[in-house]
């Protein structure tokens, strides 16, 4: 199940990633020896959602092999940022794996990520908030592997009983605090999802806010527009009509929205398969966020698919990244796990294969993307910390820190 939460701090290597530029290429700017055999072993680390990404993954790996005549292996992570981080340092990593989002900068940064995006000749089909979130010193390093984006979700059962119908659905702030109001009773709160940026962060851009400029060089986290983002946040938790996941037991949205604890949630395309392992007998409708003082607007996520600076078969691992990505693959992954393809054009194909996914896939023309610069990890981390008591607390001077925090960052990052 893919909550897209934030990742805690590294340890080990991992956390002189940032810092020390702790990699392949730590110390040394000797280029790796290239494997120019016709058939090349390639292994594949992926963190996984389950059982139904593996397979389709390793299935994907199998067909390349086929056509290839090379051997592949697919390994499932147990902790991928910890075990990428060691076999960075001890010069062994895998040849292609995931890259999540607050992690790449760090990876490009030290050295660790072979960017191969200029030997993409259709890297243009790709989402462009996308590739801006994986290009590192203007470059395209990796391919985003998929796409997803946030939506409402609505247990349609818990709107009929509140004498809601479609046309209830809400379409501005306003509208959304009344349902919320409305649909708040007997143990049921109107709006439930989790207590960080990855969720709340959808506000902050409808006002007309984001973290950084668009060319991620300077912060804009301390915005009046940021500021209206949280308040409204705000001004619904103290309502009551508005909970975080913890504080009606449940460890994300779906759980809460699955057993009736919330009326409606924010989340993101991977619901659905959340929704249909654990309560396939809960009815729900997946609906556009409502708009904001500056219009519509959600949040993007997504991996990417690295090759390693110190692997011996780069070549072999972007043809197979190709592979991976391709527009019949990206089809085949969002069938098995729920994704969304990256590719613009192939995105077109899975909107009509599945229209239930309507508001996800139009999400992608008002998404705000990651931010991608090194070390941002951990001013995220401590961002979300703070909004965990952003019912009591002053949304100014939670920005005010992240503003500065972020601005450290950047100064280290860049």
């Amino acid at each position: 199940m893919r909550t897209r939460t934030a990742v805690a701090a590294l340890t080990t290597c991992a956390a002189l990633l940032a810092a020390t530029g702790c990699s392949s290429g730590f110390g040394a700017d000797k280029e790796p020896e290239q494997d120019t055999a016709g058939k090349q072993k390639l292994t594949v680390l992926i963190a996984t959602s389950g059982d139904a990404e593996t397979q389709a993954v390793k299935n994907a790996a199998a067909a390349y092999a086929k056509k290839s005549g090379n051997t592949v292996t697919v390994e499932v992570a147990k902790d991928m940022n910890q075990q990428l981080a060691q076999s960075f340092a001890g010069h062994r990593p895998p040849d292609v794996f995931y890259v999540n989002s607050d992690q790449f900068a760090n990876y490009a940064k030290g050295g660790s990520l072979h960017p191969y995006g200029d030997r993409i000749a259709d890297a243009d089909d790709f989402s462009e908030q996308l590739r801006t979130s994986f290009s590192y010193d203007g470059k395209l390093v990796c391919l985003p592997k998929d796409a997803s984006t946030l939506a409402l979700a609505v247990n349609t059962d818990l709107w009929k009983k509140a004498g809601l119908t479609e046309k209830d659905y809400p379409k501005t702030w306003e509208d959304l605090r009344k349902v919320a109001d409305r649909l708040t009773r007997d143990g049921v709160t109107g709006l439930v999802t989790s207590d960080e940026y990855q969720r709340l962060g959808v506000f902050m851009k409808q006002a007309g806010g984001s973290l950084t400029d668009p060319a991620q060089k300077k912060m804009t986290a301390d915005s009046a527009e940021n500021i209206k983002g949280l308040e409204f946040v705000q001004s619904l938790l103290k309502s009551g009509s508005m909970k975080f996941a913890k504080q009606v037991d449940t460890g994300w949205g779906g759980e809460a929205l699955g057993k009736g604890k919330a009326a409606m949630t924010i989340e993101g395309n991977w619901l659905e398969g959340g929704m249909s392992h654990d309560y396939p007998d809960v009815k729900y409708a997946v609906v556009p966020l409502p708009a904001g003082p500056a219009g519509q607007g959600t949040l993007a996520f997504s991996n990417c698919w690295g090759v390693a600076a110190d692997s011996a078969h780069r070549a072999a691992g972007v043809e197979l990244v190709k592979h991976l990505s391709s527009a019949e693959q990206q089809l085949d992954f969002a069938a098995a796990f729920g994704v969304m393809p990256s590719r613009t054009s192939t995105l077109k194909t899975y909107a009509e294969k599945q229209p239930a996914a309507k508001a996800w896939v139009d999400g992608s023309a008002h998404a705000q993307g990651p931010v991608t610069i090194a070390g941002f990890d951990k001013v995220l981390n401590q961002f979300n910390t703070d909004l965990q008591s952003l019912r009591t607390a002053d949304p100014k001077k939670i920005l005010a820190d992240l503003q500065r925090n972020g601005e450290q960052a950047i100064a280290k990052g860049n």
